[in-house]
């Protein structure tokens, strides 16, 4: 693993169950680990091995999830026998609320915190979905928008994919 976090960062990270009263879009992420198109957010730390986070693998947002994995484990992996893990350092990784971060913000469908709280209209909700990659392709999403059983049917797949997918 490139950037092993500090026994002092990792000390600063809460015990395991520590945060359980908090809401998962107030909770603090103390570290981001990541390699190519997966992201390894962590809120909790065992103080030996387990850690506690969220974990996106290859980019896919729709199957993201919170949950445990072994920092002994992250640390032996090796691709090609010389890409490896690496964690974000001190002076880019600012520790910061699981609803700042994008793609975590993504995958769960939170708001901004500027955002005013509002009923989300079909339109609004489709292009949520597809930021989160429930619909991978727009054929994808032309299928859901076109089936007279989709409660989505008779909305223009062009432009939720356009509005979407602009940067």
């Amino acid at each position: 693993m490139w950037n092993i976090p500090t026994h002092q960062q990792l000390n600063k990270i809460p015990r395991l169950y520590e945060t359980e009263h908090i809401p998962l879009e107030d909770k603090l992420i103390y570290l981001h680990f990541f390699l190519g198109d997966c992201d390894w957010y962590i809120a909790e730390y065992d103080g030996e091995d387990l850690l506690w986070g969220f974990a996106i693998l290859n980019n896919d947002l729709r199957n993201a999830e919170w949950g445990y994995l072994s920092f002994g484990e992250m640390k032996s992996i090796r691709i090609d026998q010389w890409l490896e893990i690496d964690c974000e350092s001190e002076e880019t990784w600012q520790v910061r609320k699981a609803s700042a971060i994008e793609k975590i913000r993504i995958a769960h469908g939170w708001m901004k915190d500027n955002e005013a709280p509002h009923t989300m209209n079909k339109e609004q909700e489709l292009v949520l979905k597809v930021k989160a990659g429930h619909f991978p392709s727009f054929q994808d999403l032309f299928a859901e928008l076109t089936s007279p059983y989709s409660e989505f049917f008779g909305i223009d797949p062009y432009h939720i994919w356009e509005e979407a997918n602009k940067r």
